[in-house]
């Protein structure tokens, strides 16, 4: 497809910018070609450069749920902006999106912290389990992402796994050592894990529905076996629901799970850069000022973000989107189907709520193993709207 000023603007951005861009994520490099150059966006649909219209499938990585440029959420931070950009000091709509924010987790959050991205939510996690059983390890799942801070870039998925880099370097050996890496829906490696290790671990960190290395839906049994290998082991169980809070359910997964700590972002601010942390008090309270576990930020909670998060939540508590979210992609996703099996692709898709993840393989995926024998080849194909075979 020729975008002749966004590859103009790609060009002249990496004079300038790391690689072109901000993101890793954003630089096409798994699939070809050169980034979209976005000029404006609103509803359902976002604009190039070169003015070509797109159906936008991505909505800000999940986080306009509501679509872009929503009124009332416009609105809220508009008021919200006419009122100061920033404080760096306590006003009130924190206190009222933490409130929110525990109704919709009631088995899960007691306390919540905010703070400005989902790397910074999980890291805070960590760092709270850590304080709380005094222990150093972490358990993670391949190709889970939970952000790109030092102890979890290991075998991370996103931007890290299609750029064909699972580790990171400038990662202290050290760290990665911390970490111990087992295959999502294996709940026997997580046993074995724990017989070695287990008091060792601090925590286990899970994505209930993993979305990083393509949509991977938990087997049954799973995430309740977490539940009960931590507690036995006295390790805590941290839901990462940056992706998921909000996205499949109002609130989300943690309390089904019965996690101790459930990290949240995208969705939470309507736009706006914010996350959280929450869960029960007596780990929350650990953090600082009431505990030795330290965490600060001269723009968490955020008088804009938490105004756009605010009136984004209460619309969707209002509205209650998703049987309609869940109708259509189900009839998305069916639609794509017939369409391969009529072309004689190797084709599937994996599919919940508004999430669903395009995987060129006929082979059952459940783990990151699994979803790396997609035909990236003619997944790039099919991202660059070339005919396909």
């Amino acid at each position: 497809m020729i975008r002749p000023k966004s590859e103009r603007l790609f060009n002249r951005a990496k004079k300038i910018l790391v690689g072109g861009v901000n993101s890793p994520v954003r630089s096409f490099k798994s699939v070809g070609g050169h980034p979209l150059f976005i000029r404006k966006a609103k509803g359902p649909y976002c604009w190039d450069a070169d003015g070509k219209r797109y159906i936008d499938l991505v909505q800000s990585w999940g986080a306009l749920i509501l679509g872009h440029g929503h009124p009332q959420v416009l609105a809220a931070a508009r008021q919200a902006m006419n009122k100061g950009a920033s404080y760096g000091a306590c006003h009130e709509n924190e206190i009222l999106l933490a409130e929110t924010l525990r109704r919709a987790f009631p088995k899960t959050i007691e306390r919540v912290r905010l703070m400005s991205s989902g790397t910074e939510a999980a890291m805070t996690a960590l760092r709270i389990a850590r304080g709380a059983t005094g222990r150093d390890f972490i358990v993670k799942f391949s190709g889970g992402y939970h952000g790109h801070h030092d102890s979890l870039l290991v075998a991370a998925g996103s931007g890290a796994l299609t750029l064909g880099q699972p580790s990171s370097l400038g990662v202290p050996a050290a760290w990665a050592k911390t970490t111990i890496v087992v295959p999502y829906n294996d709940l026997t490696a997580v046993e074995e894990t724990f017989k070695k290790t287990g008091d060792k671990i601090a925590a286990v960190i899970v994505e209930p529905a993993a979305a990083n290395m393509g949509l991977v839906l938990p087997k049954a049994g799973f995430l309740e076996g977490l539940r009960s290998l931590t507690r036995r082991y006295g390790s805590l169980l941290i839901a990462d629901e940056v992706i998921t809070g909000f996205r499949l359910k109002w609130g989300g997964l943690a309390d089904a799970m019965e996690a101790d700590l459930v990290c949240l972002g995208k969705i939470i601010g309507g736009g706006f850069p914010i996350a959280a942390v929450g869960g029960a008090a007596r780990f929350m309270d650990i953090l600082a000022p009431l505990g030795g576990v330290y965490h600060a930020g001269t723009l968490s909670g955020n008088p804009v973000a938490v105004a756009g998060g605010l009136a984004a939540l209460n619309v969707l508590k209002r509205v209650n989107p998703y049987p309609k979210l869940e109708a259509r992609s189900k009839k998305f996703a069916v639609s794509l189907t017939h369409t391969a099996t009529r072309l004689g692709l190797p084709f599937q898709v994996i599919q919940r709520g508004s999430l669903w993840t395009v995987f060129f393989t006929e082979t059952p995926i459940y783990d990151n193993a699994s979803a790396q024998k997609t035909d990236t080849k003619l997944f790039a194909r099919f991202f660059q709207e070339q005919s396909m075979p």
